[in-house]
């Protein structure tokens, strides 16, 4: 234990940050990227051109795209992809005449046409990445990934006591002075968004509470299966007891929007076209700030309602709201875009304290330019995960328009593609010298993100100008964006370059006279 409390929480917050640092640095990105899933899964499929302005509508369109499509189907589901995504997902059970390779999804516009877009998980897939790790088993990923939400909240509660001048750090910003410009740099992204990263650190913990802590399920139900019926109904169909036609959906639809006050965001048919048919209408995920959602059932012939599903509860809608609060589904435009600003902050927050935690020791080693072996570890863990996600995020972008579009598991190829990425800037930093792997790594990445909407536009007919011209924000501020990137990464190319050169030319002022001449060795 260091001598006084103060430095006891300074080194705290030392190695809770740097020993997951660089996990925290990926869940941050990914989870911060998230906050734009639905925009991201939009540039990715190219091929959907509409939004639907009225999900009740849309909803009588897939109806009746089922009814021809999937007329022996014992479950209908049909899903709004929400007011900023584009299109309906559809999916079905077949009926037992239909033959087993029968498809059991597919994709609509607004008018009920059915979509053919790229296999592609978008936006949802680094939307999951953030809390679920991809390659690694689900259940041991949350795990790892709730240890570094703690050691986050950790890291920010003694880095609040650790401040002596907190309030100050508000405003003091100096560039250009070395470490004192990466400690200032971590302080204002700390402390000028700490609110934000203290709610989303806190929240992201809370969204995965009964992984965490499962003893309030076992102590009330016999089994987790039993707690998530309760919980999260979900009926199955029953015996089927004869032909009859399904009541009309457009009025279903209304109704229970009448009875909320909010828009619908699902209709799950059981039974369509039988007399045991029912319809179940589920509120929108993006209709309030609570993610826990109501729904009316209705007979599917009568189209009368019988029965309802309201989860209440100050627990529940504590919950609801708290998870609501981390993803960010409610949001309007403008909030949505300073949840993903604070996002960013959190993010610069996490990578210039690791970078900091090697720009404070490098001035205190006996030589600078041969570092032991766990100072060179955390420099390159600290090129592999600061430029090494970002440059394979880029590349995730470029796979999926230069992928062949029939390919077999596309869309585990364009998330390969990312991670091949990834590990290569990894490599790349450990065999190359830091000064070096810095420069490099970054204005590969800076290229990439620039490459982005390059590409776009030779692939498809929804490049820059044109999307601008045509109105289409989505594209249109998607490529802006991987510019506005590329011009970040670009700059912190040319800083390295300049601090390359300036630590360069520092070391050969340390060199003996003799050290130039070859051959001859200083004494």
């Amino acid at each position: 234990m260091k001598s006084g409390f103060r430095q006891s929480m300074a080194w705290l917050h030392t190695w809770t940050g740097l020993l997951l640092g660089w996990l925290l640095f990926a869940i941050f990105v990914t989870g911060t990227s998230a906050y734009f899933q639905e925009e991201i899964t939009r540039w990715m499929t190219p091929e959907v051109q509409s939004v639907p302005a009225d999900r009740a509508s849309g909803f009588v369109a897939a109806t009746e795209w089922l009814k021809r499509e999937a007329p022996g189907g014992s479950e209908w589901s049909i899903y709004s992809t929400g007011k900023r995504a584009a299109g309906l997902q559809l999916y079905w059970v077949n009926g037992p005449e239909a033959p087993a390779d029968a498809p059991t999804s597919a994709r609509l516009d607004g008018t009920g046409t059915k979509v053919f877009a790229r296999e592609t998980l978008g936006g949802w897939f680094l939307y999951r990445f953030h809390y679920d790790l991809h390659y690694l088993n689900w259940y041991w990923a949350r795990w790892l990934v709730g240890i570094a939400a703690m050691a986050m909240l950790i890291a920010i509660l003694s880095g609040i006591v650790t401040h002596k001048k907190i309030l100050t750090d508000f405003f003091l910003l100096r560039l250009g002075k070395g470490q004192r410009s990466w400690l200032d740099v971590h302080n204002a992204s700390s402390v000028l968004f700490l609110p934000f990263i203290l709610m989303i650190t806190y929240t992201g913990l809370v969204s995965l509470a009964t992984h965490y802590m499962p003893w309030g399920i076992a102590a009330n139900y016999a089994n987790q299966d039993k707690y998530f019926e309760a919980a999260f109904p979900w009926p199955v169909p029953a015996e089927k007891t004869g032909p009859a036609p399904l009541a009309p959906i457009g009025p279903i639809v209304e109704r229970a929007e009448r009875s909320w006050g909010v828009a619908a965001g699902s209709v799950r048919i059981l039974n369509p076209g039988d007399r045991s048919a029912q319809v179940i209408v589920t509120s929108a995920p993006d209709a309030g700030m609570s993610v826990r959602l109501r729904s009316l059932t209705f007979d599917g012939v009568t189209g009368v309602p019988v029965g309802a599903y309201d989860p209440s509860g100050a627990a529940t809608a504590t919950e609801g709201t708290m998870i609501g609060l981390h993803a960010g589904r409610f949001a309007s435009p403008w909030l949505r875009a300073l949840y993903f600003m604070s996002g960013l902050a959190g993010c610069i927050m996490v990578a210039s304290g690791l970078i900091l935690w090697t720009v404070k020791r490098r001035a205190k080693l006996p030589d600078p330019d041969r570092p032991h072996f766990g100072f060179r570890l955390v420099e390159k863990l600290n090129i592999a995960a600061i430029a090494g996600l970002p440059f394979g995020m880029a590349v995730y972008f470029l796979a999926n328009r230069l992928l062949p579009l029939g390919i077999a598991d596309r869309s585990d190829q364009e998330i390969d593609t990312m991670f091949i990425a990834w590990g290569a800037v990894a490599v790349w930093a450990l065999a190359r010298p830091a000064r070096n792997a810095w420069l490099e790594t970054l204005s590969a990445t800076a290229l990439a993100f620039a490459s982005v909407p390059v590409v776009n536009a030779l692939t498809t007919d929804r490049g820059f100008f044109t999307s601008l011209a045509a109105g289409d924000s989505v594209f249109a501020v998607f490529d802006g964006a991987m510019i506005l990137i590329a011009a970040g990464f670009g700059w912190a190319a040319l800083k390295a370059a300049r601090r390359g050169r300036a630590q360069g030319g520092r070391a050969m002022a340390r060199r003996s006279p003799t050290d130039a001449i070859p051959g001859v060795e200083a004494a």
